[in-house]
């Protein structure tokens, strides 16, 4: 298998948290509105200052995704990235070894265990609650996927590392694909992405802070609302009545924002030459 040079690999990384940016993802913060005290900006730095740590050769999962996260704490103050950094790290190692994302996720010890674990409190994200096994207060475990593994069943983050990153293959990938057989620009394709994910799964961050009846209501309500939304049209006004309307409830599928980063990221480590599957 090919394997990709860091500095591409930061490169690629960085075009996709910037054009994940630059779509128009109900609910979330992007170029068209603000949302949830943050700013467009804070994600642009986020992006920058953690692309170092994600690209590092050499470096494991857990060291990417926690320095990825003490760059963004310092320069940014606040959670902006520590669902992107935990879906990517693992592309990001698998297309530097030039492997599959499953077989570096096989690999994972307890230094990598250590290293998220230590992000997850630096990150501190909300709605996190407590567990009666692999707490991330408490020592990290000697296997990173037996602990998320303990929590698959309430975050969709945690359940990807057990199931090799199905959701990407199986939901993000083929809407890209769709979308771009549609002729729809590219931020567009990323809108498309996002809803794909709104559609299909009930959103964990929503969950965590909001409930799990919550989370699946607003799966509904945005499968059955947009329900034969043309994007071809660029439907900029029904969108941004949805993205107020969901920000006005407090309610955030940042979930579904990270999920649409990390298959930017896995599509375009595979242009690149990646054989992430």
């Amino acid at each position: 298998m090919k394997r990709l040079d860091p500095g591409l690999i930061g490169t690629l990384y960085r075009a996709a948290c910037l054009a994940e940016l630059d779509a128009l993802k109900p609910g979330n913060v992007h170029a068209f509105a603000p949302g949830h005290r943050m700013v467009v900006a804070d994600f642009v730095t986020s992006a920058e200052v953690s692309a170092p740590a994600l690209a590092r050769p050499g470096a494991g999962v857990g060291a990417r995704i926690r320095d990825g996260v003490a760059a963004t704490m310092a320069a940014v103050g606040q959670n902006t990235n520590l669902g992107i950094l935990l879906l990517c790290a693992p592309l990001a190692t698998a297309a530097e070894r030039g492997e599959g994302v499953a077989a570096v996720l096989d690999t994972l010890d307890r230094a990598d265990a250590a290293g998220v674990f230590a992000a997850i409190r630096l990150a501190n994200p909300g709605g996190l609650g407590r567990a009666d096994r692999h707490d991330v207060a408490a020592a990290a475990p000697d296997s990173l996927r037996d602990a998320m593994a303990e929590a698959a069943d309430r975050d969709r983050i945690a359940r990807a590392y057990g199931t090799g990153f199905d959701d990407l293959t199986a939901i993000g990938l083929p809407a890209l694909a769709e979308a771009r057989g549609q002729g729809l620009d590219p931020s567009w394709c990323t809108t498309a992405v996002h809803l794909a994910y709104l559609r299909s799964v009930p959103d964990s961050h929503v969950a965590r802070k909001h409930g799990r009846a919550a989370a699946e209501e607003l799966r509904r309500e945005v499968e059955e609302g947009l329900a034969g939304l043309d994007l071809a049209a660029q439907p900029v006004a029904a969108l941004l009545t949805l993205d107020a309307s969901l920000k006005a409830r407090g309610l955030n599928p940042g979930t579904s924002a990270d999920f649409t980063v990390a298959t930017l990221f896995w599509d375009a480590l595979a242009e690149a030459g990646a054989a992430l599957a």
